[in-house]
């Protein structure tokens, strides 16, 4: 059973060893610096309820700016600033039908990244 631990207490080693094995491991397999970071500026992306909202509406539908403003009950200047940053981050595209611009997912890896994130907080 584990131990919940105070907010004051917590869990170190009582000596210190280093684990040589287990550090070759770790250095062997961590992405470059480089990646690690646009994996952090990824995940940025997903920590705005805004951003979130509009992939559900994109789960349903290609949509335009008008169409996402009227469901969430946004202007369509904040969905657009939102949309930047979604295409900006490869997790929507856009194409383009007469006068109006139509959003969908850029592919199912942004359904899959929502989905298992889902699956993590229902735990």
């Amino acid at each position: 059973m584990e131990q919940k631990l105070s907010e004051k207490e917590t869990m170190c080693c009582d000596i210190l060893e280093v684990h040589e094995d287990l550090l070759k491991i770790v250095q062997e397999t961590m992405p470059e610096e480089t990646e690690l970071y646009d994996l952090a500026e990824l995940f940025k992306v997903f920590g705005d309820s805004t951003r979130i909202r509009i992939l559900f509406v994109l789960f349903e539908a290609e949509v335009c700016v008008c169409d996402l403003a009227q469901a969430l009950g946004m202007t369509q200047s904040a969905i657009s600033h939102q949309l930047r940053i979604l295409k900006q981050n490869k997790l929507v595209k856009s194409r383009r039908e007469g006068k109006s611009v139509f959003y969908s997912l850029a592919d199912e890896h942004v359904r899959t990244i929502i989905a298992q994130g889902r699956e993590h907080i229902e735990e």
